[in-house]
């Protein structure tokens, strides 16, 4: 297994069009003109995945007064995602990536080391991307408690 191509800062993000928990089809070029900030993770409604969706839940209004946006994406289906928005009362658009292409496109999915096991899975990651669908910042293997603090901090948003 091969991991796939990371992104780095000034490249183009790749487009995509994925389903949100609502069932509506969600595009990179939505978001044209606004910074987004696409976060990868492995599975919602885990404790690890839980902690990182409150985490930006509740940085929200802080990441949009500074003119971000955020957008989760997970390989669960739209259902389950719908499932998580409800439980944690999530605000914020989760697209549901079950073929994994967008995560691949991304570099967010390859070989991991979890518990001293190698597996291959969803990488947590986030990416950053401007206004004009340049990468920003990409940042792999993150941790899910502090990440968006750390996130924060690299952005000069204020706590």
């Amino acid at each position: 297994m091969t991991d796939y191509p990371r992104l780095s800062a000034g490249d183009e993000a790749p487009a995509f069009t994925l389903t949100d928990q609502h069932g509506t089809p969600v595009s990179l070029s939505d978001f044209s003109g606004e910074n987004v900030i696409v976060y990868f993770y492995p599975a919602a409604m885990t404790p690890g995945c839980t902690t990182q969706a409150c985490d930006f839940r509740d940085s929200l209004t802080a990441l949009q007064s500074a003119g971000y946006r955020v957008v989760g994406v997970s390989k669960d289906t739209p259902e389950k995602l719908a499932q998580f928005a409800e439980r944690d009362a999530l605000t914020f658009p989760l697209l549901s990536d079950p073929e994994l292409t967008v995560h691949k496109a991304y570099g967010a999915y390859g070989e991991k080391n979890s518990y001293g096991r190698v597996l291959t899975g969803t990488l947590r990651s986030t990416i950053v991307i401007d206004g004009s669908g340049r990468v920003t910042l990409a940042l792999y293997n993150v941790k899910a408690t502090g990440h968006v603090g750390m996130l924060r901090r690299k952005l000069g948003i204020s706590e």
